[in-house]
């Protein structure tokens, strides 16, 4: 169906399935919004502006900390529902909706810096700085974490005093959807928070081409964010752009093996390896390479996969059919010639429980050549490939011989080592002896083609204010 082919109040009539990636059953339905749909939301949200602008922004910040505290209340009936339509355990489910509540909270406690500045010029007299909002904020939230991306879009944007529509992941919506009804509940004003769902190509192609916006922000694939861009440009609307990477993680010779094997199963293996800061590539020094991947082997063979809802599940299914079959022709293409060493996994585990999901095994595969499409392309599977290095500078070598520029890490006991390898690593976050853990409080973002701008952080507020200078003779 075609986006024009939209009109009026028949987009209600047209729904689009929420299917648990686990059991290949129907969790829910939602609008299939598109032009009209966002045409509405944006409207509404323009009619609600003004009173909020006008509020503190401590009053503003008050508001999200009520929102968390209602989050927290419902953690487990939030964390149900994020496992059945996403299909991440609930460990995972309950990992991401207390962060969502953490984002709420944070924001809470830096409301109070949103301020101007005043100075007195003997030239001109006095001068002064408005921080005023931009308008109305478009986001578009990805399927794969749905709940703490919308936080990190929505809430530096509304203390800073703009209303919000969010286009919303088709498969992963319903969650979302909630919280952002528990936020209108904890005081948001009615309108100000508008939700839209429906697919990319008619909702988020038609939020991104709204020239109204004061700003967009984009969570999702690089191609995807590269028509964002484009689109918002037309209109000179901002973006920030949060796109794909390959993120590499590098073990010295002198690492701790068995935290770093950890680490990286954790780091690659969490939400079925579809986290664009998941270890995507390690890569071992040479002398220790058989010994790091012997111990690697053993943890992801220990992971039970199944239905996210179950106890013990450590992975639950990839979020769609045709995700998993990509991954399943990627993983044949690479292996058919005999370029490459599968060491665990590769397929679809057996067993009847796993035929109605989308479901794949924890996979490690190493001797691949440096232009095998795992290693140039972004993996958003659990597969791991592993790569052996002569020395540091040939590992950071290996890592940044990629498109991307999102995350990477370090793993050594020399803090002189990690320092060193920190600032030549071009990533946008690099992390020492850990890997995928991001508190709000510090930016984040990429560079190369993982995107442009940050988010987190007090500096996030700095998108969603524009500046007016006054100044008066004196």
């Amino acid at each position: 169906m075609r986006d024009e082919d939209i009109r009026g109040s028949e987009f209600f009539a047209e729904t689009i399935p929420v299917i648990n990636p686990a059991t290949g059953g129907l969790v829910g339905e939602v609008p299939a919004g598109g032009t009209e749909a966002v045409k509405i939301a944006i409207d509404t949200a323009e009619a609600a502006q003004t009173n909020w602008a006008k509020r503190d922004p401590r009053e503003r910040g008050k508001i999200l900390g009520v929102g968390a505290g209602a989050i927290r209340a419902q953690l487990d009936s939030l964390a149900a529902l994020l496992t059945a339509e996403q299909g991440k355990p609930l460990h995972e489910a309950r990992n991401e909706i207390q962060g969502c509540a953490n984002v709420l909270e944070y924001y809470h406690s830096v409301s109070g810096s949103i301020r101007g500045e005043c100075m007195p010029l003997s030239s001109y007299g006095l001068a002064y700085v408005l921080k005023e909002p931009v308008g109305v904020c478009g986001a578009i939230i990805p399927w794969n974490m749905p709940v703490l991306i919308f936080a990190w879009k929505v809430c530096p944007a509304l203390v800073a005093g703009n209303p919000v529509v969010v286009k919303l992941a088709s498969s992963s919506p319903l969650t979302t959807m909630r919280i952002a009804e528990m936020m209108e509940a904890a005081g948001l004003p009615a309108g100000l928070l508008q939700v839209v769902t429906g697919y990319g190509d008619f909702a988020g192609a038609a939020l991104a081409a709204t020239p109204s916006l004061g700003h967009i922000s984009f969570t999702g694939d690089t191609n995807t964010g590269r028509e964002v861009s484009r689109a918002a440009g037309k209109n000179g609307v901002p973006v920030t752009l949060e796109l794909g990477g390959s993120d590499a993680m590098i073990v010295c010779r002198d690492a701790d093996l068995h935290a770093a094997a950890a680490g990286a199963v954790a780091g690659r293996f969490y939400n079925c390896g579809q986290t664009c800061t998941a270890v995507k590539r390690v890569i071992v020094d040479a002398s220790v390479k058989e010994q790091f991947t012997r111990i690697l082997c053993e943890k992801a063979a220990g992971i039970t996969v199944g239905d996210g809802s179950r106890p013990g599940v450590g992975m639950g299914p990839m979020n769609n059919a045709p995700a998993r079959d990509g991954i399943c022709r990627m993983m044949d293409a690479c292996l058919s010639d005999g370029a490459g060493t599968l060491l665990c996994g590769g397929g679809i585990p057996d067993g009847a429980q796993y035929e109605k999901g989308s479901f794949y095994e924890p996979t490690i595969v190493a001797d691949l050549p440096e232009d095998s499409v795992l290693l140039n392309t972004e993996v958003f599977g659990p597969v791991l490939p592993v790569i052996s290095s002569d020395s540091l500078d040939d590992a950071i070598r290996i890592a940044n011989t990629t498109r991307y520029g999102l995350g990477a890490s370090v793993w050594t006991r020399d803090i002189r080592t990690a320092m060193s390898a920190s600032s030549q690593l071009d990533a946008g976050v690099v992390w020492v002896n850990q890997h995928l853990r991001l508190p709000p409080d510090v930016p984040f973002g990429g560079m190369k083609a993982s995107g442009m701008g940050r988010e987190n952080g007090s500096g996030a507020f700095e998108p969603y204010l524009r500046s007016k200078t006054v100044l008066v003779k004196s």
